[in-house]
């Protein structure tokens, strides 16, 4: 196992464990109100239920407590972090000074890492946290690799550097963005952002001595998203952030689906552990990502950049079309339990059909593994079925597979 930490998203309990099957070490969520995804947090019972199953098989768990907080929000933080110390977390992820400070008031032995949203950019920032008393800084999605390695190189010792391997990049820098305020009085600052940079745009043109006359001005018949950015995708660099000594490798996403989460999960998993091994065995230079990003491109739904990470330059970061699925993929089914001869219980995610190809998401292989849907049962009285829909939440059907599926495995379809 990989001494650099893999840290996935977890938006509730069942992400979590599906994040710690396909092979996260750790996973980040937020608190009931105080973090920079408010849709998408454990409450207060499931974020002990999380951290407990996570203590249970050795893993990790750090909670997001990262807003910019107004005074008003003081009460709040001191409940939350008094209930992050009684519930053990392992780490608590914050930005604002303040935040910070009542952190080491109340539960100094709980470590803290340094928010992005905190903008650290250089090895003075870090070496200033850690004197602030963090354990770990997240550093800017902005740095380049030659930035990265400078501060890996000089900075103390024990001090932990996270940095984002893959997932969505603000418009913003850093997600410093008040954009969603202005449009939407939704304050992305304070956990609410409505992610405008994703909307659809018509730009407009007006004479300066007539500013009521506008003319439109369309890129495409769609208008222009000119403020949606391409997802990070660093697959190809993994050996250069490895032997780096990078400690904690990140991935957004606390409000994507469990396939998405299994997918990007997996295919990090896998090239970490491949290229180690490559390394140990003197090999690393026959590293190959293809097999890693073929995986990712399946569950892609917008263009996939580097970003400035080999490039300080980089124009490839924007995703002007707008695209928001994949038109070749999507999430078919998940395994909830097997019965007999092959026949598994599958919480269905998308209709699936006999003769629909299904791929499976293996924990712990990258390697290809897919069949065709020869037999459906009603999930009540048991009779073969054709074509089945996810006509309300939740819905299972009896599928069979030839393979032998833990609960929670994944599976893909093919449109």
């Amino acid at each position: 196992m990989s001494k650099t930490e893999l840290l996935a998203p977890a938006g509730s309990l069942e992400k979590a464990k599906i994040a710690f099957m396909y092979g996260a070490d750790a996973v980040y969520a937020g608190t009931a109100k105080l973090s920079l995804r408010s849709r998408a947090e454990l409450n207060d019972d499931s974020l002990e239920d999380t951290i407990k199953y996570a203590h249970s098989i050795g893993k990790k768990v750090y909670v997001a407590l990262n807003i910019y907080a107004n005074d008003t929000d003081y009460e709040e933080i001191e409940k939350q972090v008094k209930i992050l110390k009684d519930v053990k977390a392992d780490g608590i992820i914050a930005s604002d000074p303040g935040v910070i400070m009542k952190i080491k008031e109340i539960a100094p032995e709980i470590d803290i890492h340094i928010s992005t949203q905190a903008n650290t950019v250089s090895l003075h920032a870090a070496e200033f946290w850690r004197s602030f008393g963090a354990k770990r800084v997240v550093i800017s999605r902005e740095l380049s690799k030659e930035r990265i390695e400078y501060i890996m190189k000089n900075k103390p010792k024990d001090l932990e550097v996270e940095m984002f391997i893959h997932g969505a990049i603000c418009y913003a820098y850093s997600g410093r963005c008040y954009l969603s305020k202005y449009l939407a009085n939704r304050c992305a600052n304070q956990g609410d952002c409505a992610q405008p940079c994703r909307w659809q745009y018509n730009v407009t043109a007006s004479e300066v001595n007539n500013p009521d006359s506008k003319i439109n001005i369309d890129f495409d018949e769609k208008g222009t998203y000119l403020f949606s950015s391409k997802d990070m995708c660093l697959i190809r660099q993994i050996p250069t952030i490895l032997d780096m000594g990078v400690e904690s490798l990140k991935i957004e996403g606390r409000l994507k689906t469990d396939y998405y989460l299994a997918t990007v999960v997996r295919a990090y998993r896998n090239a970490i552990d491949d290229y180690e091994k490559l390394k140990a065995e003197g090999r690393e230079s026959e590293y190959d990502a293809s097999k890693y990003l073929v995986e990712l491109e399946k569950v892609k739904t917008r263009g996939l950049s580097e970003f400035y990470f080999s490039d300080t330059k980089n124009q490839d970061i924007h995703d002007f079309d707008g695209k928001s699925e994949n038109l070749e993929y999507e999430y078919g089914a998940r395994v909830v339990e097997k019965l007999e001869d092959n026949i598994y219980v599958a919480e269905i995610k998308n209709k699936l059909s006999l003769g629909d190809r299904l791929e499976i998401l293996l924990p712990n292989s990258i390697e290809e593994c897919s069949f065709n849907i020869e037999e459906l049962y009603d999930i009540k009285n048991g009779q073969s079925i054709d074509t089945i829909n996810p006509g309300i939440k939740g819905q299972q059907v009896k599928i069979k597979i030839p393979y032998d599926l833990v609960p929670g495995t994944i599976i893909r379809r093919k449109r």
